[in-house]
């Protein structure tokens, strides 16, 4: 072989050795050949959890939207601290973040049937969407072909807040390339799941006079005199049909039934009030344009990771071998 040859052989083990990550390759049925199961896989450890315990569906939405957010979908807020490294999981919005055991379940079973081939990320937006569909949200199909991620740190965690202004947060999501009716969309997720009072608190003292009284009322008694530095008792967002993926949550926050102030300003704000208003009178349309925004939203993804073996700590890296060059 010339020496020309060897060089390139060398550079070309190098880069298989020191830099085996490979390709985002986003498609539907992407595991159709390399894991036939999978989605099956998914939906049937998601489907038993749901069955105990119907809460899941917030806690997924929930996770899968603070790791789309931050870095791309890639599974980073799933990695567990280091004694050096403060992971996504200690970021300040994260610390309510849930159901990292669920996706544990589900990675171990898909690894007894297809090891190392299914992503950590690609199980937390399948998930996601099986629990939406079970909780009587729309059933859709997801790309596939996700990376999971190289990096996690707790300092790159910066996500919109409760008491974000509607400007504000129109702001933070068009930065991801999402679009009005795609920020309002998405907030409808807040049909199911739950706030901790410390996020509201503030709009029981006053009284704010964009709550219903009522629902004051019934929100100073579960929040008691809580501290605001605790988590503490939480509330339901959607206070009719609260496990039930619907439309309601437009209809509570046009009667001042918001619990939180983002969402509440949702139905006021001149921006978006035509698109609440919109969806509160048509559950089939918000449906249909949930499912279209999650799978925009799933498509932030980073284009170089890896599949992970275990979804709380990054594969070991690989030795270079030796008598290999670095070029």
């Amino acid at each position: 072989m010339s020496k020309m040859g060897v060089m390139k052989v060398s550079v070309l083990l190098f880069l298989f050795v020191l830099l085996p990550h490979v390709f985002a390759d986003l498609r539907f049925g992407f595991y159709s050949s390399t894991c036939p199961r999978a989605e099956s896989v998914v939906r049937a450890v998601v489907q038993r959890r749901f069955a105990s315990d119907r809460s899941i569906t917030a806690a997924l939405l929930r996770m899968h939207f603070h790791d789309c957010f931050v870095n791309g979908c890639d599974a980073s807020i799933l990695i567990d601290s280091t004694p050096t490294t403060q992971s996504e999981k200690e970021g300040g919005p994260n610390q309510t973040v849930r159901e990292y055991e669920l996706i544990d379940e589900i990675k171990k079973a898909l690894e007894a049937a297809c090891p190392s081939t299914i992503s950590c990320a690609d199980i937390i937006t399948l998930a996601t969407r099986d629990a939406i569909s079970l909780a009587g949200g729309p059933n859709y199909k997801v790309p596939t072909g996700r990376l999971d991620g190289l990096v996690s740190n707790a300092a790159d965690v910066n996500l919109p807040g409760p008491g974000s202004s509607v400007s504000g947060i129109i702001q933070t999501f068009r930065a991801k390339g999402l679009t009005l009716n795609d920020m309002v969309t998405l907030l409808g997720a807040h049909t199911v799941g739950v706030a901790h009072c410390r996020f509201f608190q503030d709009r029981l003292s006053g009284p704010d006079p964009t709550m219903d009284p009522n629902l004051a009322t019934k929100l100073n008694q579960i929040c008691g005199s809580q501290s605001s530095s605790d988590f503490g008792p939480s509330a339901f967002l959607d206070q009719n049909t609260s496990f039930v993926f619907d439309n309601e949550y437009y209809n509570q926050i046009r009667l001042n039934k918001g619990i939180l102030q983002i969402d509440q300003a949702l139905a006021s704000d001149r921006s978006t009030a035509g698109i609440v208003s919109s969806f509160a009178s048509n559950g089939v349309a918000f449906g249909q344009n949930f499912a279209k925004a999650m799978v925009k939203m799933g498509n932030l993804v980073n284009n170089v990771g890896e599949i992970r073996k275990n979804c709380r700590v990054f594969n070991p890296k690989p030795q270079q071998q030796k008598g290999s060059k670095k070029f």
